[in-house]
């Protein structure tokens, strides 16, 4: 299989049809019948000899699967926990010089006219074309396996309505197929980041040099640095990004269903930027159909788009060959990703997120609008969603000048209030790359909401406007001094800070901070940062309702300096909720139960804020000493 990444110039408008809420049973219009297929013509692996001559299908070239021909070396037992591995010889023009060919997993091959499993693993730099065969027994097994009624939380039957599945019903979640690492986020979601994610995943990665055919990530019309971060996201994944082409509309006479030996595309993101895992059918029966002969990500169950696939060439090269293909005809929804097979229904359709991507501040582009859909998943949707965002932000603004920027996003989550989020940041030399977009809050709120670990929940649209300004609108805090180095208690002290910008003479700020008169007699520490390196007053969330919350409760004024000293008394969070300053007989009283649920303290921290037309670097200290009142 393989998957394939492009940026097309054309904007598409998105239907509603295809922006689904989540994966749901459509109108029976055009189905195809649910008819099971004899299962005569399946050769059991126990009848498997070497030297047995067959051939296998798959398309070469357009959409009509042709032969090549196999030869069985052998059979190698308990290649996978409990699954044998059939190794075999390919003939074929192509073959011979392509030899083992990413996107061809799935391919199915036959002996004596009866199939017998899959075209599915290889090795790196082969000489020769030889392959492995993963059984049909084992691939039936997955597709014999009852259709989920339910995914993510959200019934089949009821998601185009929005009903919630009984939670008794639930899929769960936190561990992947065969005992896979789980793919929910390991961490809590306050903490989340994609590139976190992503290396937690490589453990599940086969350390045997027999792997499943490479998944080739073929990116089309993608910057390097995005093309750089999707190594990094997804070779976990057992992806190779490699530079491509792809698709994603209906094309004329595109065939209406799957069939054996037929080219799939998993659609991982549609509209102007498209990403598409290919693959072979292995074998159709009714509107369901297993191909690939191995996982795609190893998911369990899971939701994403499928799609008839055009093959367009096989390329061939020493390190690994692949088919470049892209996507004809929206079809299905992929529902199991499991150790032998991805399991496919014609008659499903998967949940994907909108994207609208608005960029401010450039004169005479020709793109400042981007439209896209992302796959709703818990790894995917964040990591493509960097990559995506990230293209798209250096292909409209490829710039090697000073840039100021902010970006204003704007998440809708099903069942939950939407939150505004803020990225801003100074970037020399250069626009944001995609690895900078990779850290931002947008990133990490998507992430976190789709791995918290109290409840499913969907993410419905993404909105973000990205403003530009090609200057350095930033200074350097260069030092502090305190005017009075005492003062009497009550009063404020009064700190000369001087800040350099990157052209221009050094400027002056006196900031005058007040000090509580219960202050007197201490020797007060006063921190000087920057409004955007000052962490929020938040009470860990133990919900998804306050997680939420707390993702939408304004930080400091990123274009702001703070100051910042240890405040009287202790704070406490509770239930969602923070109490700073609490005097020592109060949080005594609050501790003194005999329950083990208990608020969490933490020093308190009192804050003085002064705005700046520019964000600030550095940080300072100062050390005052209030006088102790005379009695």
């Amino acid at each position: 299989m393989l998957l394939q990444l492009s940026v097309r110039g054309s904007i598409v408008t998105l239907s509603s049809a295809l922006l689904g809420l989540a994966v749901t049973l459509p109108l029976a219009l055009g189905a195809r019948a649910e008819t099971r297929r004899s299962r005569a013509d399946v050769m059991p692996l126990a009848q498997v000899k070497p030297g047995m001559k067959g051939y296998g299908l798959t398309v070469f070239e357009g959409t009509k699967p042709e032969r090549f021909e196999v030869e069985v070396i052998d059979v190698l037992r308990n290649f996978q926990p409990r699954q044998d591995l059939i190794l075999i010889k390919t003939k074929h023009p192509r073959l011979e010089v392509a030899r083992v060919v990413a996107g061809m997993s799935g391919s199915p091959i036959y002996l004596d006219g009866k199939m017998v499993g899959a075209y599915a693993y290889g090795w790196t730099f082969p000489r020769e074309p030889v392959a492995g065969v993963t059984p049909i027994e084992n691939m039936l097994t997955e597709l014999d396996r009852p259709m989920p009624s339910e995914i993510f939380g959200w019934s089949l039957g009821g998601l185009g309505k929005g009903t919630r599945a009984d939670s008794r019903h639930q899929v769960p979640q936190a561990v992947g197929a065969s005992g896979s690492p789980p793919r929910r986020f390991a961490q809590s979601p306050e903490r989340y980041d994609v590139l976190r994610h992503a290396q937690q995943l490589a453990q599940s990665r086969p350390s045997s040099e027999l792997v499943p055919v490479t998944t080739p990530l073929l990116l089309g019309g993608i910057t390097v640095g995005a093309g750089e971060l999707a190594r990094r996201l997804f070779s976990p994944l057992g992806l190779e990004p490699l530079q491509a082409g792809g698709g994603g509309g209906v094309e004329a006479g595109a065939p209406l269903h799957y069939e054996d030996g037929g080219a799939i595309g998993v659609q991982l993101i549609r509209g102007d930027v498209s990403a598409t895992a290919v693959g072979t059918v292995t074998r159709v029966e009714g509107e369901r159909l297993v191909a690939f002969g191995h996982p795609m990500s190893q998911a369990g169950v899971t939701a994403l788009p499928t799609a008839v696939a055009r093959v367009l060439w096989f390329l061939a090269s020493e390190n690994r060959s692949f088919k470049i293909a892209t996507a004809i005809r929206p079809l299905g929804a992929l529902v199991q990703d499991r150790q032998s097979a991805i399991v496919v229904s014609e008659q499903l359709t998967a949940p994907m997120l909108p994207v609208r991507l608005e960029i401010e501040g450039l004169e005479g582009t020709p793109v400042s609008t981007w439209n896209f859909e992302v796959a709703h998943e818990k790894f995917l949707t964040p990591s493509l969603l960097a990559v995506a965002v990230g293209s798209a932000i250096q292909s409209a603004a490829s710039e090697k000048r000073d840039v100021t920027w902010s970006l204003d996003s704007r998440v809708k989550i099903a069942g939950q209030a939407e939150i505004t989020l803020e990225d801003f940041g100074l970037s020399i030399g250069g626009t944001p790359s995609p690895d900078d977009v990779s850290s931002w809050n947008l990133l990490a709120a998507v992430g976190g909401v789709m791995n918290n670990p109290w409840q499913p929940a969907r993410i419905e649209g993404v909105t973000a406007r990205l403003k530009l300004h090609f200057a350095r609108d930033v200074v350097r805090l260069r030092g502090a001094q305190l005017l009075e180095s005492e003062i009497d208690a009550g009063q404020p002290a009064r700190v000369r800070v001087t800040l350099l910008p990157f052209a221009g003479p050094p400027e002056t700020r006196i900031l005058q901070i007040p000090l509580p008169a219960d202050l007197a007699g201490e020797t007060v520490s006063l921190e000087i940062l920057p409004g955007h390196t000052d962490d929020r007053d938040l009470a860990p969330a133990e919900t998804l309702a306050e997680f939420v919350h707390n993702l939408d409760v304004p930080g400091r004024p990123p274009r702001s300096l703070i100051v910042r000293y240890s405040g009287i008394g202790s704070t406490f969070a509770f239930r969602g909720r923070v109490a700073p300053n609490l005097p020592p007989g109060v949080a005594d009283s609050l501790l003194a139960t005999t329950s083990t649920i208990l608020p969490t303290t933490y020093a308190s921290a009192a804050r003085s804020v002064f705005p700046t037309p520019y964000f600030v670097l550095g940080k300072e200290r100062v050390t005052v000493k209030v006088r102790p009142v005379l009695r």
